[in-house]
């Protein structure tokens, strides 16, 4: 339910693959350092990789909770073998924790009990908000391609009903069936070695004249620049949104996690916060597009943002 305290910091799940150990220790430092309300963790993108992280899943689960972390477990994107299909199963029959779905036969096996839809689901409207409210949505994070218009209708017309958006991270774009990753490295998603695991933050997609243009994750397609609503933290917690959604990058998330804290809390204006998070994630130019109802990859600048690369 909306109110107007400040929005609460949700850390997404890990889209990419990294390995155990990586992971592990990625979010024990999150646990520890980050001021994070709730961590989304579980593989999302490919249930081939779920081997990587199992081993650690519950020993990660502690530490965050022992932190005073909402501990949430995510589900698959895309569900298109039995062994898939039986996993969510298990997860929604086994699990005493919130669970968020990240896709429609995920939807199907929640209906009826307490669970958040994740930025996979296109929640486009109002109409759709209220109907996922009451099959058992408590919290639905808006797909991060919503103009900063629509978010304001959709909370202002679901006032009970909790919302996330989608602020920093590579823009989730779409997900296949087949896995482009592997094929640009001459492998076959059968047998494809784990190459995406190659590039822990995505691999650049250029077009042919050589401009950067996506990046390719596994199975996934994210966007090649940042997501970075910094500056228009204000406005979102204005109009009533719960909580605001970093998705991990291969960067230090610990301090982009302090950035948006203090930004949120009013301790740190938005355009130094821009300057330092440019900083903290280089290997991305930021954008903000979508939310001001431009191309996503746009970087639309404030009239007092005169941090460098700013494009008006």
């Amino acid at each position: 339910m909306t109110d107007t305290r400040s929005p609460t910091l949700t850390m997404g799940p890990v889209y990419y693959l990294w390995d155990g150990p990586k992971w592990r220790d990625f979010h024990f430092r999150i646990a520890d350092e980050a001021p994070f309300d709730t961590v989304v963790i579980g593989e999302t993108v490919c249930s081939k990789r779920q081997h990587f992280i199992e081993p650690h899943l519950a020993e990660v689960t502690e530490r965050l909770e022992a932190a005073g972390k909402t501990v949430v477990f995510s589900t698959l994107a895309l569900v298109t073998l039995e062994r898939e299909s039986r996993q969510v199963r298990e997860l929604v029959a086994e699990s005493d924790h919130l669970i968020e779905a990240n896709d429609l036969s995920a939807l199907g096996l929640l209906n009826g009990k307490p669970h958040n839809v994740g930025p996979l689901v296109n929640v486009y409207n109002a109409a759709t908000a209220k109907l996922l409210a009451g099959r058992g949505a408590r919290s639905i994070c808006l797909p991060p391609e919503l103009p900063f218009t629509s978010v304001e209708r959709i909370v202002a017309d679901s006032p009970d009903i909790d919302f996330e958006v989608f602020a920093f991270g590579r823009m989730p774009l779409a997900i296949s069936a087949r896995c482009a990753h592997a094929r640009s490295k001459g492998k076959i998603k059968d047998n494809c070695l784990f190459v995406c695991g190659e590039e822990p933050d995505g691999l650049p997609v250029k077009t042919l004249d050589r401009q950067s243009f996506l990046a390719l994750n596994g199975v996934q397609t994210v966007s090649h620049t940042c997501q970075a609503l910094l500056g228009e933290l204000a406005d979102l917690a204005a109009c009533g949104v719960s909580a605001i959604r970093l998705s991990p990058q291969d960067c230090d998330m610990v301090a982009v996690a302090k950035l948006y804290r203090t930004v949120l809390d009013g301790t740190l204006e938005a355009d130094e916060a821009i300057g330092r998070l440019r900083d903290i994630y280089p290997a991305a130019p930021l954008s903000n597009g979508f939310h001001h109802a431009r191309e996503g990859a746009a970087w639309v600048a404030r009239a007092r943002d005169v941090a460098s690369g700013a494009m008006a």
